[in-house]
């Protein structure tokens, strides 16, 4: 298996300084200051406000809620949400879904895609005392929401990257069943539904590489290189987890995944899309849990993710 090198970006590594309120205008900001900029505690309140609505599986009332709320923050953000909608019937289970793209930097042919899922689960099927409760999700569907909702506000107020990206939030990731690994037959639904259309996104080149993020929150995580992604994106990995290592050792571990985690990169992948996977997967006893709660998420874990997040964004 293939380890992380320890690469040294330059200039790429420095901490700075906690911000509160807005993103600051972009006047003489350095990467690093935009980093500094990314704030836990706002993506805490959309974990927050992504909870409130409840259970976001397929066809459920809170899962309308959820793409509501995820278009008026990226309008907030100044970007132009598109939906891809289609009907799925996958295990002979008839769904409609939802992907959304948000386009920063439209006009700039380099393009990274951010991913993330926004449907969660539909009841705690792994929760020993009560497994038909709804699972709340905090961890295991609203982190990565969280992540690319604060890092769009902060790519509008910052100076340019050298790329555009293309912020995507997958729905039906969780499976026809919307029980994910409760389901024997899972398997995804948005991502493979959007690289099969991909070239109504990009009807020329494809985006450079892909990232995308579940399982971000939790305050005792250890992000591991996943091993998929170290086939399909070594490069990335490596890169990925030089700058998160450097900024955020408590949170990011050498050691790879003891196993592949087939999430929504693989059908990136398959498109020929170099992309990895950043998750928290060790996240026992609360896994698809009743105890996937809010409590469990922390300011430094967000953090963590999403100001290395910006520091690879601003990479050479």
């Amino acid at each position: 298996m293939k380890r992380v090198k320890r690469l040294l970006i330059a200039g790429a590594l420095l901490t700075g300084t906690v911000v509160t309120g807005a993103p600051p205008s972009a006047a003489a900001q350095s990467p690093q200051a935009v980093a500094a900029a990314w704030q836990g505690s706002r993506a805490l309140h959309d974990i927050a406000q992504l909870l409130s609505f409840g259970v976001r599986a397929l066809d459920a009332p809170g899962h309308v809620k959820t793409i509501a709320y995820i278009e008026s923050q990226l309008r907030a953000a100044g970007l132009a949400p598109e939906r891809q909608e289609f009907d799925s019937a996958v295990g002979e289970q008839p769904h409609h879904l939802v992907n959304l793209i948000a386009r920063f930097a439209p006009d700039n042919p380099r393009r990274i895609l951010l991913g993330t899922h926004y449907d969660s689960i539909v009841r705690a099927y792994r929760d020993k005392d009560h497994p038909d409760a709804p699972m709340p999700g905090a961890n295991n569907s609203a982190s990565g929401v969280a992540l690319l909702l604060e890092t769009a506000r902060i790519l509008k107020a910052a100076p340019p990257p050298p790329v555009g990206i293309d912020f995507v939030f997958f729905d039906g990731e969780e499976g026809p069943l919307s029980l994910g690994a409760g389901d024997r037959n899972w398997q995804p639904l948005g991502s493979p539904y959007f690289a099969a259309h991909i070239g109504r996104f990009y009807p020329v080149a494809l985006p450079d590489k892909a990232a995308i993020f579940d399982m971000v929150c939790w305050r005792e995580q250890k992000l591991r290189p996943e091993q998929a992604s170290l086939i399909y994106a070594g490069d990335e990995v490596d890169k990925f987890w030089a700058l998160g290592r450097a900024f955020a050792p408590r949170f990011f571990a050498e050691q790879p995944t003891a196993t592949p985690i087939y999430d929504d990169q693989i059908a990136l992948d398959q498109a020929k899309i170099p992309a990895f996977l950043v998750i928290g997967f060790e996240y026992e006893p609360w896994f698809n849990t009743t105890g996937d709660t809010l409590d469990k998420c922390s300011e430094d874990a967000m953090n963590a993710v999403g100001r290395t997040l910006i520091r690879y964004i601003y990479a050479p």
